[in-house]
């Protein structure tokens, strides 16, 4: 299959948070979950989303006049936000980017494009490709694609996948890449099912299943004072990470809400104010308990 099209969040080059050295990560746009305090609200649906930024809007109407559907300035209004079908006219008159699109479809030789010149970065830093999302292993196909050819150049790969993908499907893919990082939101399968919409059952047995695949792994694990980061759960999620991954790591990545201007951007209820953000002392508490379980806390941040 040859230069196929799929849909991406923007790029983000000269990152260094999510892999060795510098890396190009990839968004996927569309998830199967709906995590209740996503960071990346755009990134649920596989199609273009325009966002309005109203603190820089200098009312010139541009959008206005190019609008075939008539739709008024402020996207925040929700009458005129359900008009709206994201073709993108009104992102490309804007002088000053308050008005943006936040999906993008790309074929396989763009992406590949955008990588190649980052690609001396890699050699230098011991980086490569990071593939995100959303979730990629929605985009089967377009992520085989890339993770072959990318494969062949030798350049180092890595994903960010909540895991709820079927094994075998992707398996072929997996096997090429040098390092897995995956989440566990929650051991508790019915607070799994209330704060992200679908069971962990799939991921649980998807993570156990990655061993045969002889590649690093680090379970990553989103800790939300509210929601996960108890004592018990985090307990719960170490001593399955020792009972099922070879050379165990976890990373406890602390919940913000960096994501908050991309809700108002798009005309949506921010995450509830419940979520909060565990302290510093709190995240080395919970250290020692996952290391007290013999396995080991990384930080790629």
């Amino acid at each position: 299959m040859n230069n196929i099209s799929g849909y991406f969040l923007e790029p983000q080059n000269f990152s260094v948070n999510d892999g060795q050295g510098i890396r190009t990560i990839i968004f996927f746009a569309g998830c199967p979950l709906e995590c209740k305090w996503c960071s990346n609200p755009e990134s649920c649906t596989s199609f273009n989303k325009i966002a309005y930024y109203e603190k820089t809007c200098i009312k010139c109407q541009r959008c206005v006049r190019v609008c075939p559907y008539e739709i008024g300035r402020s996207l925040n209004d929700v009458l005129q936000r359900k008009k709206c079908i994201s073709c993108g006219l009104c992102a490309e008159a804007c002088p000053t980017n308050s008005r943006k699109n936040l999906i993008y479809q790309y074929n396989s030789e763009q992406i590949l494009n955008i990588i190649e010149k980052q690609r001396i970065f890699y050699r230098y830093s011991g980086g490569g490709v990071t593939f995100s999302g959303g979730e990629a292993t929605l985009q089967e196909d377009m992520l085989r694609e890339l993770v072959n050819k990318l494969y062949d150049k030798a350049i180092d790969l890595a994903i960010e996948t909540s895991g709820y993908f079927e094994f075998e499907e992707v398996k072929d893919i997996l096997e090429k890449l040098n390092l897995i990082f995956i989440d566990v939101k929650h051991m508790d399968d019915s607070k799994h099912r209330l704060y992200t919409g679908v069971s962990n059952e799939k991921i649980l047995n998807n993570i156990s299943r990655l061993k045969e695949l002889k590649i690093p792994v680090v379970v990553r694990v989103p800790v939300i004072d509210g929601v996960n980061g108890d004592i018990e759960n985090i307990r719960r999620t170490a001593e399955f990470v020792k009972a099922n991954v070879d050379q165990p790591k976890i990373e406890l990545l602390p919940f913000h809400s960096f994501g908050d201007s991309k809700y108002e951007a798009l005309g949506l209820e921010k995450p509830s104010r419940q979520y909060k953000t565990p302290s510093k002392e709190y995240l080395r508490e919970l250290s020692k308990i996952v290391e007290d379980e013999g396995v080991e806390v990384v930080s790629f941040k």
